[in-house]
């Protein structure tokens, strides 16, 4: 199995999508021989998926091409080369991954044959066991929060920690905390702009673009920033690395 799973697709002030992950994505292509992949826009509500495929078409140096031109999502998924799985809100993704029957197609692809998925923003949220550690609105009525389970714990997307004067709404670490309090066995892996983790086999890796570290949130567990995944060795199945 391999994972990418990105925090978000752009740094401020970078052109190219998934640019501060390009060389690992150009090395996974190169290794897989990958020539195609199949993209996965459903979170983007006001976005044009052509236009975004071929963004990323440009970057990655394949032929990328938006599912919602395919006649058989699920058959789409079936003959995938790579998944790529758009950032936007996580609400609407979930449920469109659910109501065009994608939740065992990706899961198969990925787990079973081996299939390369790059997930940023909302797409690295619908990876994990669910979507409740997404900072969108549930913009849709009817509301699914089970996801792919791809990775066994749960992620917040675009963390920031700093403190904005004059607000009085709860911070993102209270909110995080909120949720550990509320699930004391689950734990929440709080990745900041320009950071990702990365699956490969049973290898875990770290990366951060601008060498800041990540958070674990744990009920009852001081809360820390870390440079590795060392310190996920008891929370997940893979060997993790510095």
């Amino acid at each position: 199995m391999e994972l990418f799973l990105l925090s978000n697709g752009k740094l401020s002030g970078e052109a190219e999508l998934l640019g501060y992950a390009k060389s690992q994505l150009l090395a996974m292509i190169e290794r897989r021989n990958i020539t195609s992949a199949v993209f996965i826009p459903y979170a983007m509500i006001r976005g044009d998926y052509d236009q975004r495929a071929g963004e990323l078409s440009q970057t990655l140096g394949i032929k990328v091409t938006s599912i919602h031109h395919a006649e058989s999502p699920a058959e789409a998924i079936a003959q995938a080369e790579c998944i790529l799985v758009s950032g936007g809100n996580t609400w609407m993704l979930n449920q469109m991954l659910h109501e065009n029957g994608l939740i065992v197609p990706i899961q198969r692809a990925v787990r079973e044959r081996e299939v390369p998925y790059v997930g940023w923003s909302a797409g690295c949220n619908v990876a994990t066991p669910s979507i409740r550690t997404t900072n969108d609105m549930p913009v849709r009525n009817s509301v699914v929060l089970p996801a792919l389970g791809l990775f066994p714990l749960q992620i917040n997307p675009h963390y920031i920690d700093a403190h904005i004067s004059g607000h009085m709404g709860e911070t993102r670490d209270e909110r995080l905390a909120e949720f550990c309090a509320v699930n004391p066995s689950e734990s929440v892996v709080a990745l900041r702009e320009g950071s990702l983790l990365h699956v490969c086999g049973n290898d875990l890796r770290y990366f951060s673009a601008r060498e800041q570290g990540f958070k674990v949130f744990r009920h009852g567990v001081e809360i820390q920033e870390y440079q590795d995944t060392l310190v996920l060795r008891s929370l997940v199945p893979f060997i993790c690395h510095c």
